[in-house]
């Protein structure tokens, strides 16, 4: 094994070092091209994260009662349709634009909560800028149904800005804007049963057409069939404002890359804008979703972008760095929630981390702006354990494999894992600076035993120490060719996984 092999094999250098290695030139403007744009390479910032956190939150989280209520709410006979129509009243004359000046976010202090995400161990924070209903949630230059003349009339996107720059924390954006215009049009229909059958719902109003957009028939909730130039324009317009008006290092759209070559023109600006505002220095994070075959919601090509995985994991080590987006709930706030446990998000992240990618954790706000009881205490047991274990994560890279046990878990979009069937079997590797991490998934009884790191196993590199974090002496130890047998100590130092220091 070479030095350099060797030192890759431990995760000690980045693909910059790398590209260093291989004597790679100076890089060129991006292009709006696939090719020029598969110059990227992902900054270290993002490869040492390990853990941002997302915030769906806006006018869709005042019902309290679906992620997609401003299209759900005009579909008749559905949850949000029967919810509004008791609660607001029929939507050809209470639509979706009156549900916006109910959003007020009178508890909304971005400071305090950017704190507590940092508590968390979320080294980047990404609110969503503009969802698929068309209303941008910043100081839009391009789009006057916006949060600082409608709702809150506060710029939200600023806000979170600040204070997350403020914690030293990385700022991203997400958009969603790209399918507003087929999955907003379920606002042009009408009931076709009922007391208000044939009543055209509020979307046919002509003084509302700047927000729920021209006449047409396309009512698809992934990508518009056939969105006219002026719908491109538009979408290339508004994200053009939202990346240049709040300098964003990590920008997510979801979906693919949309509307062709408006899309690469986005990402070739927003590449070469953040390249020169950090001195030449490329930081810039891009994420977009492969859903190929399917084109239904944009293209996608390897190597100029970090795909993201919507609520889904690989089932092995990708080379380039890569991400998973999901959430502790719904999307947007839910008044009857259902939260995942501490242990399943903390299984997931050890394991997404164990593979080369980051987790992108979506934590719902409250109309208002605050914490609801149950996302607070899940903030605060998250916290703990993080601040054990935070070292065998934050600035890692992946081993030779990413571990070892009899769990499997399927890859792939919406392939989450069902962590909650982990067991102190399941073990995941880390690495950083000559140490190697190994996280149990679950508490042995009495020992470990760790076959892959038996004695003369492929890859197994020289012990001189064994320390669990958090626990302040070393732990007992021996190794043969059946393994590596650690003895546990009398008292656990945390819940839900437990990492093994080994000095190397």
């Amino acid at each position: 094994m070479t030095h350099l092999t060797r030192r890759r094999a431990l995760g000690l250098i980045g693909a910059c070092s790398l590209g260093a290695a291989r004597g790679r030139s100076a890089p060129l403007a991006f292009q709006p091209t696939w090719e020029s744009l598969k110059q990227y390479r992902c900054p270290e910032w993002f490869r040492d994260a390990k853990l941002g956190v997302f915030l769906h939150w806006g006018p869709m989280s005042v019902p309290g009662v679906d992620a997609w209520y401003a299209r759900n709410m005009y579909m008749e006979g559905s949850k949000a349709y029967r919810f509004h129509l008791q609660t607001y009243g029929h939507p050809s004359k209470f639509g979706y634009k009156d549900i916006i000046p109910l959003w007020k976010a009178e508890k909304f202090d971005p400071d305090y909560l950017v704190g507590v995400f940092k508590k968390a161990g979320a080294r980047y924070i990404v609110p969503v800028a503009v969802h698929h209903d068309n209303f941008d949630c910043w100081n839009s230059k391009r789009h006057r149904w916006n949060s600082v003349n409608m709702g809150p009339r506060k710029d939200i996107v600023v806000l979170w800005r600040e204070a997350t720059l403020k914690q030293g924390l990385r700022f991203g954006v997400s958009e969603h804007l790209e399918r507003a215009y087929s999955w907003l049009n379920t606002s042009k229909g009408s009931d076709n049963t009922g007391p208000h059958a044939g009543v055209p719902y509020d979307g046919n109003d002509p003084r509302y057409r700047e927000f729920y957009l021209e006449p047409h028939d396309d009512t698809n909730p992934a990508y518009p069939r056939n969105p006219p130039e002026s719908w491109k324009r538009a979408w290339l317009a508004r994200i053009t404002d939202l990346v240049d008006s709040y300098q964003p290092d990590l920008l997510y759209t979801d979906g693919g890359v949309p509307f062709g070559a408006a899309g690469l023109s986005l990402i070739a600006h927003f590449y070469n804008a953040n390249r020169q505002r950090h001195g030449g220095r490329l930081e810039a994070v891009y994420n977009i979703k492969n859903f190929l075959p399917r084109t239904d919601h944009g293209e996608f090509q390897e190597g100029m972008c970090v795909e993201d995985l919507e609520r889904g994991v690989l089932d092995r080590i990708k080379p380039e760095p890569w991400q998973t987006d999901t959430c502790i709930g719904d999307w947007f706030y839910y008044t009857e929630h259902s939260y995942k446990t501490v242990r399943s998000v903390v299984h997931t992240l050890v394991d997404i981390v164990s593979k080369n990618g980051n987790l992108l954790l979506n934590i719902p706000l409250k109309p208002e702006g605050d914490l609801d009881a149950d996302a607070a205490r899940f903030l605060r047991e998250f916290s703990d354990w993080m601040a054990v274990n935070s070292e065998a994560l934050h600035g890692t890279r992946p081993w030779w494999v990413f571990g070892a046990g009899p769990t499997r878990v399927a890859g792939g979009q919406f392939a989450e894992a069902k962590t909650e069937q982990f067991t102190s079997a399941d073990i995941r590797f880390t690495s950083r600076d000559g140490v190697l991490y190994a996280i149990a998934l679950g508490w042995p009884a009495k020992e470990l035993l760790m076959r892959s790191l038996a004695e003369g196993a492929p890859h197994a590199p020289r012990i001189s120490r064994v320390q669990m974090l958090g626990v302040k002496e070393p732990l007992k130890w021996s190794r043969t060719g059946a393994g590596l047998r650690v003895e546990m100590p009398p008292q656990r130092p945390c819940d839900h996984a437990f990492a093994l220091r080994l000095s190397l």
